[in-house]
């Protein structure tokens, strides 16, 4: 069973492509608008979402993370009004944007970093990667994590580090 056989069965029907990549970021603000300007200059609903791939603990953690964001969205228990900061929030499993985008919002300096593609056209990973350095490696670092999202050993003792995350994500929709 493929990683997006679930969005089927929870009928999510958003095309989703999800990327790592490697990059120096000088300008934060010149680099977003890079990035905007090229979902903006594509199509409606396009959304990419860059993050420190720093505070990701994996695949299953973004898929997971995405699908609450899109289904909030659906069934207007939104956090945020915009989806891209709405996956932030629901994967740093904070109820404040601000203490989202400090865990995984984009720094100055080398940084890794975890895209989302929401309803964009395939080639534009490929025109991120003309930006930065692809690298899919990066979404599996689990070296800051438990720093990170303040885990502890008795959580780990009972779950992975992905689990604990995602767990906690989930921990949001019951807390509504």
């Amino acid at each position: 069973m493929g990683d997006l056989d679930l969005f089927t069965t929870l009928k999510i029907e958003e095309n989703i492509e999800i990327a790592g990549f490697k990059t120096e970021i000088e300008d934060i603000q010149k680099t977003l608008e890079i990035v905007n300007n090229l979902s903006n200059n594509c199509c409606d609903g396009c959304i990419i979402q860059l993050m420190d791939a720093k505070g990701i603990a994996g695949k299953k953690h973004l898929l997971h993370g995405i699908i609450h964001s899109i289904n909030a969205f659906k069934r207007g228990e939104n956090l945020a009004n915009n989806l891209g900061i709405e996956i932030c929030i629901r994967l740093s499993a904070q109820r404040q944007i601000a203490k989202a985008l400090n865990i995984l919002g984009l720094k100055k300096g080398k940084i890794n970093i975890a895209a989302v593609f929401i309803n964009c056209p395939d080639y534009f990973v490929d025109e991120l990667n003309n930006i930065f350095h692809r690298d899919d490696s990066v979404l599996n670092s689990k070296k800051d994590l438990k720093e990170i999202y303040n885990i502890s050993e008795k959580e780990l003792d009972l779950m992975s580090i992905e689990d604990v995350l995602i767990d906690r994500t989930t921990e949001l929709i019951v807390e509504l």
